[in-house]
Order: structure tokens, then C-alpha cells, then sequence
């Protein structure tokens, strides 16, 4: 049996996958990863197996989901100077917390189901980012490149570095965004 779609928002759906994911968060910071199951998901969430498994599936697409959902901005990227520096200081900050044990275990997660739903999420959380500063720059008249420019050459990159155990390193970020973006470009 497969997973619902798109459940209802709000109500008694919303309620539920608050507290399933909830439940999955706590429990994958107290405990074994290997000793989470979908029954003391469920226990832990006061809500039947059936309920999870009609909803995600099976566990590793309920961690994908989990996973993306925490992922997800909170709020738009800080403005600190230009939007050359907005990105680049942003850039490093999502390098960094990508980098951590809990960063790549959640990329790997979103990454190990069949459905790419949540990676697509996931990208599309990034580029909505990116277009922040991409605005930002046409609002100021700043050169800058495409929201497609910076996933090819700059979030890609990284994104392969990590999850192959390649720790990008704050100079490699900025040669990164210097190839897209350099330092002598003409204004537009």
C-alpha cells in the first residue's frame, strides 16, 4: 500500500505528522539509530503503526520526509553587506552545517528513497534562498549570477563533497563562487 500524497493540511493530518516527526527528532537524538522503528515511533507519537505506514510508507521514507522538513529555512538569508558577500557568507554557513554528522545524515536520508519528493523539496528550499539574493542584487544593480549558476557551480559541488566525505574548505567555497562571480566583473 502506498503512501497518501498530499494529506489534508491542518486538522487532525497536520497534528499527526507534528508528533510523528516530532517523535522521530527526539528519538534520533537519544537513541541508536538502528533501535528506531515504526511501533516506537508510533508509541512514542500515540498513534497506531497503521497511521505511519499508511502515511510514509515504510521508516526510511518517514526519515526522508523528517529529514527534509528540517531542512527547510527558517527565515530568509541575513544581509551583511553586498549580496556578493550576503552569498558567500550564507554559502559558508550552509557548507557548515551540511558538513555536520546531522547535516549529512539528513542528506543521506532525503537521498535514500525512491520518491524524490523530499530531494526535490530540498533543492527547491535552496534555490528559493538563492533567489533571495539573486533579487537582491537586481534591487541594487549588483552583477550577479543565476539561480542556476550558483546550483550548478556552487551548491553542487559542495553537496558532492559532502556526502562523499570531502569536507569543502572556506577558501574552496570562495573559489567556488569566484568562478561564477568574479571579483573584476563589469557592472551591469
Amino acid at each position: 500500500m502506498g503512501h497518501r500524497e498530499n494529506p489534508r493540511p491542518g486538522g487532525r493530518s497536520a497534528r499527526v505528522q507534528a508528533a510523528v516527526h516530532q517523535s522521530v527528532r527526539d528519538m534520533l537524538t537519544t537513541m541508536d539509530r538502528s533501535d528506531i522503528t515504526i511501533p516506537s515511533i508510533a508509541q512514542r507519537a500515540n498513534v497506531t503503526p497503521s497511521t505511519i505506514y499508511r502515511r510514509w510508507g515504510d521508516l526510511q521514507a518517514l526519515l526522508a520526509d523528517v529529514a527534509a522538513s528540517r531542512l527547510r529555512p527558517e527565515c530568509e538569508p541575513a544581509r551583511i553587506g553586498t549580496a556578493r558577500e550576503d552569498l558567500q557568507a550564507w554559502v559558508e554557513q550552509y557548507a557548515d552545517e551540511m558538513t555536520s554528522g546531522v547535516g549529512r545524515q539528513m542528506l543521506r536520508d532525503v537521498l535514500s528513497t525512491t520518491d524524490a519528493s523530499n530531494a526535490e523539496k530540498c533543492s527547491g528550499y535552496t534555490q528559493q534562498q538563492l533567489a533571495a539574493f539573486v533579487a537582491r542584487a537586481e534591487a541594487s544593480g549588483e552583477p550577479f549570477p543565476t539561480v542556476a549558476e550558483l546550483m550548478d557551480y556552487v551548491i553542487s559541488p559542495i553537496i558532492y563533497r559532502i556526502l562523499f566525505d570531502q569536507t569543502p574548505a572556506g577558501d574552496h567555497i570562495g573559489k567556488l563562487i569566484d568562478k561564477v562571480m568574479p571579483e573584476n566583473a563589469p557592472n551591469a
